[in-house]
C-alpha cells in the first residue's frame, strides 16, 4: 500500500539495493515474515499436550520475563522487521540496535510498527553507537534474550558479554543469532554448464555478495571449468556497476569504505600469492561511492585465505580439482570453513546429490539442489545454519517464535481425590 515504494527506495538509497534485490527484501519478505509468523502462532498454540479422563492438560507459551535485545543489520530490511516482530508478536517488549548503515529503512520500519498499532513501549528503536547501548543492556538485570543478525565476531562477544553477567540476570537468556557464511557451490562432472555459470554469477553478485549466503567458494572438475569459464565470462562483460537509479545496472556500491576497503584487501592478497590469480574483475573504485568489480580468483590452494574467510563483497574464489577426486573434494568442502550456513550442489545424476547430500550433512543449514545458495523464502526455505554461522533457529518457521516463549504446563483435575491413602494400602493382603 503506501508504504511500500517508501520503504523500497529508502533500502535502495541507503544500502544501495537494486529495485529488485529492494522488492523481494524490504517489501516481500517483510511482509511474508509478518503473514507467516501470524499462521505459525496458530500452529504452535495447536500443539498440546495429551489429557486423559479426569484431568485437562494445556500449555500456555508465555513471553520471555523480561526484555529482548534486537541488534539488525544492514543488508535486509526485512531480518530488521523479523528480529523485531517475531519476538513481539510472541507478547515480548524489545530494544532495538539498528545497524548504522540502515537506519533510514529501519526508521520507516518503526513508523510502519506505530501506524499499524503497535503500542509505545514494545518495540524501542534506539539507534547509536554499539558499545554504548550494549554494555547498558548487559548489565540489565531484565535482559532476557538477544535476537541477532551480524557477525562472527560481534555475536561471539555478546554471548561474552552475557556470560559474564549470568548472576546478575533474573532468568537465563535466551541467545539467537545468524552470523556468517562461506557458502559454497559444488559441481559434479554430471552438472550443465548455464546453470552452473548462471549460479555462480547471481549467486555470488547479486546485491554485491553481501549476503550471509552469498556464493563465496566453488569447486569445479577440471572437465567442466574451460566451458564453465567461458560462460561467466560472457555473462560478467555484459554487467554494469553502478547507481540504484539505473535499473540497467546489475551490481551497486557496497555498503561504506570500511567494507570497501576489506574487500580490496582480499583481492590484493590474491593478486600478490602465487597460489592464486583474479581472473575476472578486480578493481575497486571509491572516488564516488563504493564500488567493486564482479570478482573471481580462481586458486591451486583449496584452504587459499579466499576460500575459508568470509569476506562479504562480490568476490568467490574457484577451487579447479579432478574429476577423479569428487569423494575427497566434498571432504575438503566440509572441513575448510568453520562455517555452515548455505551451500549448493550441482549434478543431474539424482544419487550424486543424495550421495553428496549426506557427506555434506552438516555443512549448511540451507541446502540446494541445481540451484544458487541464496534466496531462501519464508515459509519454504526456514533460513539459519550452525557451526559458527549461528543457533540454527530457522527465521521463517515457528521454530524462531518457540524460542520467544517461556511455556508454562497446567493441570486441572476435574475430581480432586478426597483420601491421602492408595488403593493398595488395603488391609487384603496379595498371595
Amino acid at each position: 500500500k503506501k508504504y511500500r515504494y517508501r520503504l523500497n527506495a529508502a533500502t535502495m538509497l541507503g544500502q544501495s539495493k537494486s529495485a529488485y534485490q529492494a522488492e523481494i527484501d524490504s517489501a516481500c519478505e517483510t511482509i511474508d515474515f509478518l503473514r507467516f509468523n501470524a499462521h505459525y502462532i496458530s500452529d504452535i498454540y495447536n500443539e498440546q499436550p495429551h489429557s486423559d479422563a479426569g484431568f485437562i492438560n494445556r500449555i500456555e507459551y508465555r513471553p520471555i520475563e523480561g526484555f529482548i535485545f534486537s541488534l539488525t543489520p544492514f543488508n535486509f530490511t526485512a531480518i530488521a522487521s523479523n528480529l523485531n516482530m517475531s519476538p513481539a508478536v510472541m507478547g515480548n517488549t524489545l530494544l532495538w540496535k539498528p545497524a548504522t548503515t540502515s537506519i533510514l529503512s529501519n526508521y520507516v520500519l518503526m513508523d510502519i510498527f506505530k501506524e499499524a498499532g503497535l503500542p509505545d513501549g514494545v518495540v524501542n528503536f534506539i539507534p547509536g553507537p554499539g558499545s554504548v547501548i550494549g554494555n547498558a543492556v548487559f548489565s540489565d538485570r531484565h535482559f532476557a534474550g538477544l535476537h541477532f543478525t551480524g557477525s562472527n565476531v560481534t555475536f561471539n562477544r555478546l554471548w561474552q558479554m552475557a556470560a559474564q553477567n549470568l548472576h546478575n540476570y533474573k532468568s537465563y537468556p535466551k541467545i539467537v543469532g545468524e552470523t556468517g557464511g562461506k557458502d559454497f557451490i559444488v559441481v559434479h562432472t554430471s552438472a550443465g554448464v548455464d546453470e552452473v555459470a548462471t549460479a555462480i554469477v547471481r549467486g555470488a553478485f547479486e546485491y554485491q555478495g553481501q549476503k550471509c549466503s552469498a556464493a563465496s567458494r566453488a569447486y569445479i572438475p577440471d572437465t567442466l571449468w574451460p566451458a564453465i569459464k567461458t560462460r561467466i565470462g560472457e555473462m560478467l562483460s555484459e554487467i554494469k556497476v553502478g547507481d540504484v537509479r539505473d535499473f540497467s545496472n546489475f551490481m551497486n556500491a557496497v555498503i561504506d569504505e570500511g567494507s570497501f576497503d576489506n574487500i580490496m584487501h582480499f583481492i590484493d592478497l590474491a593478486n600478490k600469492s602465487t597460489e592464486a590469480e583474479v581472473i575476472f574483475g578486480g578493481k575497486g573504485d571509491k572516488s564516488k561511492g563504493f564500488f567493486v568489480e564482479p570478482t573471481i580468483i580462481q586458486t591451486t590452494n583449496p584452504r587459499f585465505i579466499t576460500m575459508e574467510e568470509e569476506i562479504f563483497g562480490p568476490v568467490l574464489t574457484v577451487f579447479v580439482y579432478k574429476e577423479k577426486d569428487f569423494e575427497e573434494t566434498l571432504k575438503l568442502v566440509d572441513d575448510t570453513s568453520p562455517y555452515a550456513l548455505t551451500g549448493a550442489i550441482f549434478a543431474r545424476d539424482r544419487q550424486v546429490l543424495e550421495n553428496a547430500s549426506q557427506v555434506l550433512k552438516y555443512s549448511a543449514g540451507n541446502l540446494y539442489y541445481n540451484d544458487k545458495p541464496t534466496g531462501a523464502v519464508v515459509g519454504q526455505q526456514p533460513f539459519g545454519g550452525s557451526r559458527q554461522s549461528g543457533t540454527n533457529d530457522k527465521a521463517g518457521s515457528h521454530l524462531n517464535l518457540l524460542r520467544w516463549t517461556s511455556p508454562r504446563t497446567i493441570k486441572e483435575t476435574l475430581i480432586p481425590p478426597t483420601d491421602f491413602r492408595y488403593p493398595f494400602m488395603g488391609e487384603e493382603k496379595c498371595h
